[in-house]
This record gives C-alpha cells, sequence and structure tokens, in this order.
C-alpha cells in the first residue's frame, strides 16, 4: 500500500517530547482518516476485535496503534521531500544538521517506548483515541530516501509555515511492505 503524510512546522535537531508530539499529532489525524477508508478495512477490523495483530500499547493516558508493526510483518519505505527555506545546497544546515532533523521526525512518526516521551502532563483529545502513529519502531524504515529542496511561495493552506529557519514541509511518501505472507492473507479476485 502507498500513501503520503505532510507535516507542516518547525523541525529542529535533537528535539524532545513536546516536539515529536506535534508531530504525532498531525500525522495522528491523517492515519485516522486513512484506517477510515476501505484499503484498511482489514486493519480496522482486527483493531476493532482487538485480535491481537494491531499493536495497541498504553501509555499513561494514551492508547497508541501504529499502523505499521512487526505483528502485522510490515516495513516501510519512506520518501521523505524537505522542503526547507534554505537556499538549494544549504538545507542540511541552517535549521539544525539533516541528519538529526530527520531523527526528530522519524521520532514523531513512531510510538512513544516509555513515558519520558510524552510531555508531562499530556492527555488525549476527544479524537485521539486511539491515537494512531505509522511505525511501532523507526527499526522498521526498510529504506529511506531524503530530497531537501526550497520552500517557495506558500498558499494559505500552509499559513504560519516557512517564518523561521526550522520550518518545514515534509511530505512523507509511505510505501507499506509485507516481509511475509501467507497464502491465507492473499485475496483472490475473480
Amino acid at each position: 500500500m502507498e500513501f503520503h503524510l505532510i507535516y507542516k512546522g518547525q523541525l529542529n535537531s535533537n528535539r524532545g517530547p513536546v516536539q515529536k508530539q506535534i508531530i504525532r499529532r498531525q500525522i495522528h489525524t491523517q492515519l485516522k482518516d486513512l484506517v477510515s477508508r476501505p484499503p484498511m478495512g482489514t486493519f480496522r477490523a482486527m483493531l476493532e476485535k482487538n485480535s491481537g495483530r494491531v499493536v495497541q500499547s498504553q501509555l499513561g493516558e494514551f492508547t497508541f496503534v501504529p499502523i505499521i508493526s512487526e505483528s502485522l510483518r510490515h516495513t516501510a519505505e519512506l520518501n521523505i521531500t524537505l522542503l526547507v527555506r534554505d537556499e538549494p545546497g544549504r538545507a542540511i544546515t541552517r535549521g539544525g544538521d539533516l541528519d538529526n532533523r530527520i531523527k526528530t521526525l522519524l521520532d514523531g512518526l513512531r510510538k512513544p517506548h516509555n513515558l519520558g516521551e510524552i510531555p508531562e502532563k499530556d492527555s488525549p483529545n476527544e479524537n485521539e483515541q486511539p491515537f494512531f502513529c505509522l511505525l511501532e519502531d523507526d527499526a522498521l524504515v526498510s529504506r529511506l530516501n531524503i530530497y531537501p529542496d526550497r520552500l517557495l511561495q506558500l498558499n494559505d493552506a500552509f499559513q504560519g509555515v516557512g517564518n523561521s529557519d526550522s520550518d518545514v514541509i515534509a511530505i512523507i511518501n509511505v510505501f507499506s511492505r509485507p516481509t511475509y505472507t501467507t497464502i491465507g492473507e492473499v485475496q483472490w479476485v475473480d
């Protein structure tokens, strides 16, 4: 399965729980919409039946549900277009070094591993139970391609982005790949 996610906002190097939770919240909204659509019917049914194949991790008041998990035998290939304010060739230095900015983004795409990765006193909003995240763990990323580019004129959809050196628009192209399939999981079409 292939789909796109968008993160818009600050993306700094080596950020803590607050910025990673901001990323998670933007991604959650998009994944919640994805799970409500027909291609995700089997996933939704397994979640509703609490089948055990869909990971549900309770951390504090949150119940995190990753779309891509080891129990579902999937990995993710990510192609990330990172739009920044800098000129070409400088996209990896002014707002922070690229590798640590991407690490912050990847941490925001995965479920937190412990309570220290959630901001203190944070709790889910009414539409955040369960709280969807892309990855159970960033170790499930089987391929990662980064394409830094220049952030040009913005329209109203991206209002407020581009005002600081750390602002980005990240367009995340996700390819979910099975790592193991049995004949019982293959759906035949007549």
